[in-house]
């Protein structure tokens, strides 16, 4: 958290058109959650965040304005529609009501989305050219600011040029062919996605009610909360496939006879090989003792009150690696260890 702050506080002052942060709930919903358990727990994270910038002294309309956010788009095409719908005026209300916020920039969300990479089974990977049009589609009309899409071999291996320039084009297709784009909000008065959005916003808002009842994210995460629930969730998923309630195709029905594979990308070892050697290089030839002078210095910052931030940033003009800048703030503050709540 404290790197967090001091991004904050850094960008903020020396870099203040700079995204310092993107708050992400991809992971969240990789993991099994629901839409709804996406929303919340990623909202709560922004909270969290907000609030700590706050004790830091910070003016959230100083640093408010370049927080952004990171979506997923599975397979609920409506659900997800209003789950971005809801996550704007949640976001707004929480930044204008509850932490004060004056800069209209401060009230807007910024998000950037990624189609599922968890809906992609490796039977029938073809299919997945349509899911990934279906999910880019759904952010796009839900209002994401950016926009990645998933390559039809991902759950296989990392995409060959053909599958990653196919997801490109299916980006292009929406942009430029369809129309989409003239819109700022096409279902705007559409009864049945006015009502789920505030289906969705207030079912968020309850999570975000429990988890201030529990004193934050942070003690949330220490009491098992959202693990539990996202465990939970990915487990009824799972049952629902399995027992049939739940249709994927090619997977559990419209299954063909004859498997059908695809081109797989393979890595060459000595791609590897030359990159370890490029970082062997760089440690031979940088110099050694401007080298241990930003790594000591990063140390003793970690145990003052200092911000990290331009530490960090002399040690990467030393050439300190991201693995030895890591390890100081692992000796400095630990490594986390998931509690045995569940």
């Amino acid at each position: 958290m404290r790197l967090v702050i001091d991004t904050f506080e850094f960008g903020s002052k020396f870099t203040p058109r700079f995204n310092t942060i993107s708050i992400s709930g991809y992971h969240i919903r990789e993991a099994g959650s629901t839409a709804l358990q996406e929303l919340a727990f990623t909202l709560y994270d922004g909270v969290e965040y907000v609030e700590w910038g706050r004790r830091r002294g910070l003016d959230v309309d100083d640093f408010g304005p370049r927080l952004s956010f990171f979506f997923n788009a599975h397979n609920d095409f409506f659900e997800e529609i209003s789950k971005y719908r809801a996550a704007r005026k949640i976001w707004y209300r929480v930044m204008k009501d509850r932490f004060g916020a004056k800069n209209q920039r401060t009230w807007l969300m910024r998000f950037h989305t990624q189609t599922a990479g968890v809906s992609l089974p490796a039977q029938q990977p073809l299919n997945n050219i349509a899911r990934v049009a279906m999910q880019a589609l759904a952010a796009v009309l839900g209002g994401t600011q950016s926009l990645h899409t998933n390559s039809m071999d991902e759950t296989l291996a990392l995409p060959t040029e053909e599958a990653a320039t196919v997801a490109l084009r299916t980006q292009q297709i929406i942009a430029h062919e369809t129309g989409v784009t003239n819109v700022v909000d096409p279902f705007a008065g559409s009864y049945y996605l006015e009502s789920l959005t505030d289906r969705v916003e207030e079912e968020a808002m309850a999570y975000i009610q429990r988890i201030d009842e529990m004193g934050g994210i942070i003690q949330a995460v220490e009491r098992g909360f959202p693990q539990k629930e996202i465990a939970d969730s990915a487990y009824r998923f799972q049952m629902q496939v399995e027992r049939g309630q739940r249709t994927i195709v090619g997977v559990n029905r419209f299954g063909g006879d004859e498997e059908v594979s695809i081109p797989v990308l393979k890595i060459d070892p000595e791609i590897e090989r030359r990159q370890i050697e490029r970082v062997r290089s760089v440690r031979a030839k940088r110099d050694a003792g401007k080298y241990e002078t930003a790594m000591v210095a990063l140390r003793d910052a970690c145990m003052s009150d200092k911000n990290l931030v331009p530490f960090v940033l002399d040690a990467v003009r030393a050439y300190a690696t991201l693995g030895e800048i890591s390890d100081v703030f692992r000796e400095a503050y630990g490594v986390y260890r998931e509690p045995a709540v569940f």
